[in-house]
């Protein structure tokens, strides 16, 4: 099947010869091409070009007079399955209670583990549906799970099988992330080496002989997991062929970030907390670095120091981090805009972390994050005018007036 979109006022994020990622000042460029068209072919882009060409012969043709045309987002770090809201512990931040004072006292992620562990799983699955169907209809077409708010081998077990789940029924992109070494549970209080040996030797193997998750995160962080006990877990991980994905310095200088480029990562993700050692270590690996603003911005904590990164050099990517406790948001629109506006980010730096680099995140950059040929048709259209810049700009509006994956309208 052809699909021809035309009358495109311009296409955002167009790749003649398509990159890896994007690196420093790399990410200030997004290449587009006005009053254009575009051409999917069985759910992949074949072509793109200026409409004083002629236009290619198609199955289906849909005139976008007066829309834009964007790449589908990516969001390579969410929790999206997860039994209820923590809008109680919100009142106590707001309070003045911190995030560490709420999960000493059994909230935070034992809150979220023991409401999960009750809840029945069609219902689970049907409220985390809700939840990805609302970000597709934001503009996302790919997408990381993770586990971690099981906190034991059913529940962890009973997520990932939601996640992929998921993923078998939208068209978008999902990726599942195995987080079991998020907390220690109360069955293993005053036991983290029991928690952790626990995790490496019957969870670990557990998820990977069923195949329901593609990468292994550990939350590497004061209070929850050291450095040492995060290379052990991603060590087992990588025996069972699963790439790490790490939580690293959300509250504080931790060595986080080192212990994922040792573990050669695929992602750091949070890096709230990152100074002149933390930038050297992440200059000399491939771990991308991922910021998630809305986590900062719900909690009240400093920003990832995108500006930093990106004048030092290197790749950043932006995902949402949505969760119940400390980044309910849904959309990477809004992201894009907190990026720009609290890690001063350019509105063309936050669209290549919210695509291209962000699928790097994932590895998925052959497959989608940009318009390339033979990339995944997965792009939306807006009627907000020059949107790379105006997207951001006016934020707290969903612009996307239409999503399509593979090329079908959602």
């Amino acid at each position: 099947m052809r699909k021809l979109f035309y009358n495109i006022g311009r296409i955002w994020g167009v790749e003649s010869v398509p990159l890896a990622y994007k690196s420093g000042n790399e990410m200030s460029v997004v290449d587009a091409v006005d009053n254009a068209w575009l051409l999917a072919e069985d759910g992949l882009i074949a072509d793109w070009g200026a409409m004083a060409s002629d236009l290619p012969a198609a199955d289906q043709s849909l005139d976008c007079t007066g829309m834009e045309l964007l790449p589908g987002l990516v969001d390579s770090h969410t929790h999206v399955v997860f039994a209820a809201t923590r809008t109680t512990e919100w009142e106590l931040r707001l309070k003045g209670a911190s995030y560490e004072e709420i999960a000493a006292a059994g909230g935070g992620i034992l809150n979220s583990a023991a409401k999960l562990r009750v809840m029945d799983e069609q219902r689970l699955y049907d409220e985390s549906l809700e939840r990805v169907l609302r970000m597709i209809a934001h503009g996302t077409t790919t997408l990381e799970i993770k586990s971690g708010y099981g906190l034991s081998l059913e529940s962890e077990m009973k997520m990932l099988r939601i996640a992929r789940r998921i993923g078998h029924t939208v068209p978008a992109t999902v990726k599942t992330t195995f987080l079991g070494a998020h907390a220690v549970p109360p069955e293993f209080k005053g036991n983290r080496e029991g928690y952790v040996e626990h995790v490496i030797d019957t969870m670990l193997p557990a998820v990977a002989a069923e195949n329901l998750a593609d990468h292994v995160d550990v939350f590497c962080d004061r209070g929850f997991f050291t450095p040492d006990e995060t290379m052990r877990i991603l060590a087992a991980a990588d025996k069972l062929g699963l790439p790490a994905k790490i939580h690293a310095n959300e509250l504080g200088l931790t060595g986080g970030v080192q212990a994922a480029v040792k573990a050669g990562a695929w992602s750091a993700d949070h890096l709230e907390h990152t100074g002149e050692e933390e930038v050297l270590v992440l200059r000399q690996s491939q771990t991308m670095p991922v910021g998630l603003p809305g986590t900062s911005y719900f909690l009240g904590i400093p920003y990832t120091p995108g500006r930093m990164l990106i004048d030092a050099g290197l790749p950043f990517a932006i995902a949402t981090d949505f969760n119940p406790g400390s980044s309910p948001l849904c959309s990477l629109q809004m992201a894009w805009s907190l990026a720009c506006t609290q890690m001063r980010l350019l509105p063309s730096e936050g669209l290549n972390a919210i695509t291209l680099n962000a699928a790097r995140a994932l590895r998925l950059e052959q497959i989608c994050g940009s318009v390339a040929r033979g990339k995944r048709a997965d792009f939306w259209l807006t009627r907000t005018r020059d949107a790379m810049n105006s997207v951001p700009y006016y934020f707290g509006v969903n612009h996307a007036s239409q999503v399509f994956i593979l090329g079908n309208l959602q």
